[in-house]
């Protein structure tokens, strides 16, 4: 690491201190969000330290290597989209702990990166619980932006959307359902392929 990102690494953790929240911070330990530290900052002021530092490649790894709630959210934030490789992804994704952590990695940084929709379909399709969520919830991203999938593509979406709404996880169930609203969003003809295949399963 570069004295440069090393000295705004180190600010950026002191500066947590001052935004922390301990009611937050204590419900999400109980609730078994468990990081070494969590400083129970809200979003919001994330997003807002995320603009005051800009993309930044660097600080982003060294962010993300922190078992700090808050480091690796922003490290999801500040990671330039068309330097997130593949292989990065594998990594961070394996160290992925959370829902929420899952939730922020696709919303903030993987719907933007242009292999998108292959890890969707890949992480949907496995029985990993946080990557279904991830998977779900980044396809949702992709469909509210806009994207469509091919025959294939919906054909096993609707596959995996099935079993998981039929399961006992209720973060997958919540992920497809909402997968699968935004799918139905794409067009009158999206919504019936949706109703046809769910039926008796989830009602559009």
């Amino acid at each position: 690491m570069n004295e440069e990102t090393h000295q705004k690494l180190m600010k950026i953790k002191r500066s947590f201190r001052l935004l922390m929240s301990g009611p937050t911070s204590q419900s999400m330990t109980q609730k078994g969000l468990g990081y070494k530290i969590n400083w129970g900052v809200p979003f919001i002021e994330l997003k807002k330290m995320a603009l005051e530092y800009g993309k930044d490649y660097e600080l982003a790894i060294e962010l993300w290597k922190e078992d700090i709630r808050e480091c690796k959210i922003l490290a999801t934030l500040i990671m330039p989209a068309e330097k997130m490789l593949p292989e990065i992804t594998d990594i961070w994704m394996e160290q992925v702990k959370s829902q929420e952590m899952a939730e922020m990695l696709a919303f903030n940084l993987l719907q933007h990166v242009d292999y998108a929709p292959a890890i969707a379909y890949e992480w949907i399709a496995t029985d990993k619980t946080l990557y279904e969520i991830a998977g779900f919830q980044l396809l949702a991203r992709l469909f509210a932006n806009g994207q469509e999938a091919n025959e294939r593509g919906i054909n096993e979406f609707l596959d995996q959307a099935a079993v998981a709404l039929q399961g006992d996880n209720m973060g997958i169930k919540h992920a497809a359902a909402n997968c699968v609203l935004r799918f139905a969003d794409l067009g009158e003809e999206y919504e019936k392929i949706a109703r046809a295949a769910l039926k008796g399963i989830f009602e559009l």
